[in-house]
């Protein structure tokens, strides 16, 4: 399988780490931002995009801090997002880690821009 490149990106969020933490971990909260809709059955989420369902199993969750989801058949790539929390100015913001193909990097930027938007607008910041 070909390497793929790893994809770091930080956006600033207005909102708590308490009220943005369930947009990170619960299906349903999920499935407003992320995905067209997300299932989550035997520690298994299924995530949705234009009738595709790629699968992920939660590999890492600290509470208010920090998910990561690990593809099940995309192994090892994953997924992560972390509630960044700046000590100075207490401004809160979200650091993505994600992995796609070196020609997808440019996609896939645009679609955490996007998908952060539709975010920010779901919790109000």
């Amino acid at each position: 399988m070909a390497e793929k490149t790893k994809i770091t990106l930080e956006y600033l969020i207005n909102s708590s780490p308490r009220i943005l933490y369930p947009y990170l971990l619960e299906p349903n909260e999920l499935a407003q931002w992320f995905a067209d809709d997300v299932v989550y059955h035997d520690g298994i989420y299924e995530f949705v995009w234009d009738d595709e369902t790629n699968r992920a199993r939660l590999a890492i969750s600290k509470e208010n801090k920090l998910v990561r989801f690990k593809w099940i058949d995309d192994e090892p790539n994953f997924f992560e997002m972390e509630i960044v929390q700046h000590e100075l100015t207490n401004d809160v913001s979200l650091a993505i880690t994600d992995y796609c193909k070196e020609e997808n990097v440019e996609d896939r930027k645009k679609i955490w821009d996007n998908s952060i938007s539709y975010l920010q607008s779901v919790i109000g910041a």
